[in-house]
């Protein structure tokens, strides 16, 4: 069964990953979610990178401002890392989205939209289909639904 730890830099961004974490719970996919920060736990943060891999298969970052999260937790694991900007009170989540989308060569962070936890969710679940390919049916028919909604209204 897929599991997805989904972490975030502060205990404010839990509104915005519940809409994540819906997701997920719509397509059976378990995960965890965790509180940690880049700056103010750099060793608990790196604990938990480093071992990672031997509990889920993918990450969900989420941070605001000086969003160094996502780009701290790629450099520790091999897991794909999904960084999720949170819109932050000075500029709107533009620093957050800049802080994830410009990593270096050779740490890739894959990068959704401000606020973007139902996408960061849905990529999450076409990245497991390769590995779960029962959820790429699952896929089809949210997309499916999403039609059906669009051309009933």
């Amino acid at each position: 069964m897929p599991k997805v730890a989904i972490v975030v830099g502060s205990k404010s961004d839990l509104p915005v990953v519940e809409r994540c974490t819906k997701i997920l719970e719509e397509f059976e996919i378990s995960y965890d979610v965790k509180v940690l920060s880049a700056h103010r736990t750099p060793f608990e943060t790196q604990e938990f990178a480093v071992n990672a891999d031997k509990y889920y298969d993918i990450i969900i970052a989420a941070a605001g401002k000086a969003a160094h999260l996502p780009g701290v937790i790629a450099s520790y694991t091999l897991l794909p890392v999904i960084g999720l900007p949170i819109k932050s009170s000075t500029l709107d989540g533009l620093d957050s989205l800049l802080s994830i989308v410009q990593m270096p060569k050779g740490v890739p962070v894959a990068t959704v939209a401000i606020d973007g936890a139902e996408n960061a969710a849905l990529l999450a679940c076409h990245i497991l289909s390769l590995k779960y390919t029962y959820l790429k049916e699952a896929l089809a028919d949210y997309r499916e639904k999403m039609a059906e909604e669009v051309l009933n209204n």
